[in-house]
């Protein structure tokens, strides 16, 4: 196993859509025990696969105490409820703020075989699973927040930028 460098916001690579899982082989093992790594190693408690430039539909999730799980071509097949979640992002080390989530999903995904499982989660695991999923889909957190906000983080960001140069 092996630490890989998550992809940090403005980075463009964030915004490929990440492909299906075609192959169910040893790559994907040690893609889905890297993950874990690279996710334990910066004190997440998800990662998807499009964070460390691997741009396959793979998410891990470490939530302590609830669940721990991997997620392969996952597909959220129903939602209920909303709630608005307060979230932070690996590739968003800058950033916490409310995202609005479904409080209540059901979603089909794979083993490292193949087979299909089908999963229902509620609540923390709910946000997190939707976070991820959106990560896969090229989609980050902050594009739920105001322009305004967004403006402020990206001159956030330069400023860092310059200062460490």
């Amino acid at each position: 196993m092996s630490v890989r460098e998550i992809l940090k916001f403005p980075d463009k690579r964030l915004r490929k859509v990440a492909k299906p899982v075609q192959k169910f082989d040893d790559y994907l093992d040690i893609l889905i025990n890297d993950m874990f790594e690279t996710m334990y190693h910066s004190d997440g408690i998800g990662l998807a696969a499009t964070q460390i430039d691997v741009h396959l539909r793979v998410i891990v999730i470490d939530i302590k105490d609830v669940e721990k799980l991997y997620l392969i071509n996952p597909e959220i097949t129903q939602t209920s409820g909303t709630m608005e979640s307060k979230e932070g992002c690996l590739s968003v080390p800058y950033l916490i703020d409310y995202v609005p989530r479904a409080e209540k999903i059901s979603l089909k995904s794979y083993n490292r075989q193949g087979k299909p499982k089908l999963i229902e989660a509620t609540g923390l695991l709910a946000v997190c699973i939707q976070h991820e999923i959106d990560h896969l889909d090229g989609k980050l957190f902050v594009d739920y927040l105001s322009s305004l906000k967004r403006s402020r983080l990206k001159k956030k960001i330069n400023k860092d930028a310059t200062l460490a140069s």
